[in-house]
């Protein structure tokens, strides 16, 4: 098969895996236990194209946010809901993942896996929660406040945790086997 068509077919593939992974956010799961990291870690460790490593998966995560906010939450919001309130915080993190998985998985190995997830869950814990801090609304703008606020999201924290460890293992098991499984796969990163 000419490398063209090897290209397109990955493409597809690692393109299927990712928009997968953001749609799984609209079944029934424990708070936080979400594909977010390891969509970011995956799109960032196969996408050879920075643009795509960060905002191919960025696109997949925001049209699950479309789907979660009229669709699932449509009480909660007064109107079609383009972007959610803490957007930016979110998608923030993201972002952040996305840039540490580029440099981190290089060479992608079960053991640097783990560890991106890990730098995952603490990113996006650390950068949320401290959105939620600075709007005011729950907490006191102390540092007293700060505390509380990440003490309160601990539970989340370790939803995170779990759910950035079983999808980033799902997302990167699945491709290793569909690589092994279809040799037209095996071309280095896209």
């Amino acid at each position: 098969m000419e490398e063209k068509k090897k290209i397109k077919w990955r493409f597809g593939v690692l393109m299927l895996i990712v928009v997968l992974a953001a749609f799984s956010r609209l079944i029934p799961h424990p708070p936080n236990f979400t594909p977010i990291g390891a969509m970011a870690l995956f799109g960032a460790a196969w996408f050879t194209n920075r643009f795509q490593a960060l905002l191919l998966p960025l696109l997949a995560l925001w049209l699950s946010d479309l789907a979660l906010n009229n669709l699932i939450y449509a009480g909660y919001y007064e109107g079609f809901t383009w972007l959610h309130s803490g957007f930016y915080w979110t998608y923030g993190a993201f972002l952040l993942i996305g840039l540490v998985g580029r440099v981190w998985l290089k060479k992608i190995k079960p053991t640097r896996i783990i560890t991106g997830s890990l730098m995952a869950s603490s990113l996006f814990f650390l950068m949320s929660n401290f959105g939620v801090w600075t709007t005011g609304l729950m907490y006191p703008l102390t540092v007293q406040g700060l505390i509380a606020c990440y003490t309160a999201a601990l539970p989340f924290f370790l939803n995170t945790l779990a759910g950035d460890l079983l999808y980033s293992s799902a997302l990167f098991g699945s491709f290793e086997l569909a690589r092994y499984r279809f040799p037209v796969l095996q071309i280095n990163r896209v």
